[in-house]
């Protein structure tokens, strides 16, 4: 990305993304900081399927077991 100072204000730094559009180095690091909260809501969601689906083949574990002691007893 290239970088320049505007001449109207020497405290704003404008930087050109990828496509050429000017953006605001507030804007950038606003869509950075959106793209890591993605990110590490995206790996939340996985670490939590992965939880669920192991509560889940326990649970399935533990009926299996009960309903054949249950068919032995009978």
């Amino acid at each position: 990305m290239t970088t320049y100072r505007t001449t109207s204000d020497e405290a704003v730094i404008i930087e050109l993304d990828p496509r050429g559009n000017p953006m605001l180095l507030e804007e950038n690091l606003a869509r950075s900081r959106m793209h890591d909260a993605e990110v590490f809501a995206r790996r939340q969601r996985m670490a939590h399927r992965l939880v669920v689906a192991r509560r889940w083949r326990r649970l399935a574990g533990w009926a299996e077991r009960r309903a054949r002691l249950k068919a032995r007893a009978l």
